[in-house]
């Protein structure tokens, strides 16, 4: 007869077959001294797609897409720079000592929030550069920055970070090392794969982004896009920053990004109630006559001296 802890050990045996696999190495390909890590690929990935997404939008608006490159030459560099500088600044302690390691974001450690923030400032730039209005900008750029962060949250998959707590479900990852005080002998294996939730998290974000965008963009006030897209965001992140089991700073109890995200969420939506309150109607159809025209409509008068001159000059060609 087989003891009880075989047969708790059968029963997970299954959990852990239908778990998502661990990625094994966080390398695309190593060659020599040239490596290349999924998690830059996927940034860059993120980047690509983000820039295309803003050129549809410029377009939407009778924006010539090629300023697109201006606003991301100081979008993109700026973005990374303060998503940087955010996971350094409040996770410091990881860093004390180990000065060289702030620079290696091929490691992972970006700020979502601080990515926001420079990115805005580099967008601000490049908006002013362009000519084109700052909260335009910003409008075009929403729908495709969530989607590249949709993208860039499986960069930590491929890096087994920022994981949740242990777990049994289905879905849950295999970590190879989790982190202390989890990487004990016989200790879990599968976690709470949060940068999934979040992924699926920001493609529904994405996806109401984009029906809001091609029912309102030219009814409501500017900016109110790019705040509709902080709402929805951060309103997941409050769920999902508070499954994790990283080192994080706590205030009161909740991790710091809890805090932020929340902050964001009664800020940015109470500017988005007001703004979209300041909708305009849409324009009236126009009405069709029963003979096919519109009412209303003025034909414009034929040129009959253009249409004479055109046909002098076919029948001079035959002739």
């Amino acid at each position: 007869m087989s003891q009880p802890s075989e047969r708790r050990g059968n029963l997970r045996s299954p959990v852990i077959m239908l778990s998502i696999p661990s990625p094994g190495d966080p390398f695309l390909f190593r060659f020599g001294g040239i490596q290349a890590r999924w998690y830059g690929l996927l940034l860059a990935l993120g980047v690509l797609v983000a820039g295309w997404l803003t050129r549809r939008e410029f377009r939407r608006r009778g924006l010539d897409p090629e300023l697109v490159y201006t606003v991301a030459v100081w979008t993109v560099p700026l973005g990374l720079a303060g998503a940087r500088l955010y996971h350094v600044v409040t996770d410091w302690s990881a860093f004390s000592g180990h000065y060289l390691d702030t620079v290696k974001i091929w490691h992972g450690g970006l700020g979502i929030y601080g990515a926001v923030l420079g990115g805005m400032l580099g967008a601000w730039i490049g908006a002013r550069r362009a000519r084109v209005p700052f909260w335009t900008v910003a409008d075009c750029i929403a729908p495709g920055l969530i989607l590249a962060q949709a993208i860039g949250r499986w960069g930590n998959y491929f890096n087994q970070e920022l994981y949740g707590g242990p777990s049994k479900l289905p879905w849950a990852v295999k970590i190879d090392n989790p982190i202390a005080p989890y990487n004990v002998p016989g200790g879990p294996h599968t976690f709470v794969p949060t940068f999934l939730y979040e992924s699926l998290w920001n493609l529904l974000v994405f996806v109401v982004l984009l029906w809001f965008v091609r029912r309102y963009w030219n009814r409501v006030p500017t900016a109110t896009i790019f705040v509709l897209y902080l709402t929805l965001y951060s309103t997941g992140r409050i769920y999902v920053e508070s499954l994790r089991i990283d080192p994080a700073h706590h205030y009161f109890g909740q991790r710091l990004n809890v805090w932020v995200a929340s902050a964001i969420v009664i800020v940015a939506g109470a500017t988005f109630i007001r703004l979209f309150r300041r909708r305009r109607e849409p324009p009236p159809a126009p009405v069709t006559a029963p003979d096919g025209t519109v009412a209303g409509h003025i034909p414009t008068p034929r040129p009959e001296s253009a249409i004479a001159a055109r046909l002098r000059s076919q029948r001079r060609k035959k002739s």
